[in-house]
């Protein structure tokens, strides 16, 4: 039997084609495909914008969630719900976009009770990578009390699930974005007050008056610099994204000066006990019914065209892909 699937051909050229399970390759574990997502990454990659997939012919998608059909892993068994995010998926192996995925079992994460297959795909590697931020901040010692927490990027995928779970665990949550009329939508998902991105994306001091107590930057360059400027003393800054730039031209000042801790965030090779521990996580402290509210729908055709609009800035929330549709 033949599935679908979306085959990138070379940079930048991607189309619908039917396959064979036995043009999957190696691994442990074949998954029928319920649902992927489009991520920045996946946009870059869809696009050739950028060189994420390093061998072609190539089926893109960081990200898919399903139902495992075969397993020779011995934690994996047929019927198991899992998901999966990075590794070497759309980079060097097979990823999400088709209708079935052969992966190593390792690769694989069970889905939590309270978490569909769908709302697996709406939370993502952008909602996962927001989890692992809300954890890093955590763990250099923040907490609501410690004052207010800024999120960059706020109306992307990354920025809306960081959104929402911040403001649900009760810290004071401030968007910055660039497109203020959607100011009503940050603040259906817990945000308390709404800024300009162009308050932070251009070249700034390199020390500023204290202002955040923590931040979420998905943005990088100047953006996060400035970020950085504005921390105050003892402040958790978590780096998870690059829309602005890879550069980071800033100063060690807040560094050595106010105690600013800089956690990098990454999602693509994490190990398995941070992966579990974010999907716990997730289920225990993401409100569903926002989940929602941050989430549509598209099928498989409308991935190339819907990666062209993210990179322009013009997707808000996150986009589950119906592999099936």
């Amino acid at each position: 039997m033949t599935f679908q699937a979306l085959l990138a051909t070379k940079a930048g050229e991607a189309s619908i084609v039917q396959l064979h399970e036995a043009d999957l390759m190696p691994g442990d574990v074949v998954v029928a495909v319920d649902y992927s997502t489009v991520n920045y990454k996946d946009a870059l990659a869809i696009t050739g914008r950028a060189a994420v997939i390093r061998q072609f012919p190539l089926i893109p998608g960081i990200d898919f969630a399903g139902t495992v059909e075969a397993s020779a892993h011995p934690d994996i068994a047929v019927g198991d719900r899992v998901v999966a995010n990075g590794w070497g998926l759309s980079q060097s192996h097979h990823g999400g976009y088709a209708q079935k995925a052969r992966v190593k079992g390792e690769w694989l994460v069970k889905l939590p009770d309270a978490f569909s297959t769908r709302n697996a795909m709406a939370i993502g590697t952008a909602g996962y990578t927001a989890m692992l931020s809300v954890l890093a901040l955590e763990h250099g010692g923040l907490t609501p009390r410690h004052g207010d927490v800024l999120v960059t990027g706020a109306n992307g995928g990354v920025g809306s699930v960081a959104i929402a779970i911040l403001s649900g665990l009760g810290y004071r949550v401030v968007a910055s974005t660039g497109r203020l009329e959607e100011s009503d939508y940050l603040r259906s998902l817990g945000a308390a007050d709404v800024i300009d991105r162009r308050t932070l994306s251009e070249p700034g001091a390199p020390i500023t008056s204290e202002r955040w107590a923590g931040a979420v930057d998905s943005v990088g360059s100047h953006t996060l610099a400035n970020v950085l400027a504005q921390m105050r003393y003892r402040g958790v800054v978590t780096a998870c994204g690059l829309a602005q730039g890879t550069d980071l031209p800033g100063s060690v000042l807040p560094f050595i000066l106010r105690h600013v801790t800089l956690a990098g965030i990454d999602s693509v090779n994490a190990p398995q006990h941070a992966r579990l521990e974010a999907w716990s996580r997730l289920a225990r402290d993401l409100d569903v019914a926002k989940l929602e509210r941050m989430t549509r729908m598209i099928s498989l055709a409308e991935v190339p065209a819907l990666a062209g609009s993210m990179l322009e800035g013009k997707v808000q929330g996150r986009i589950v892909v119906d592999v099936n549709a």
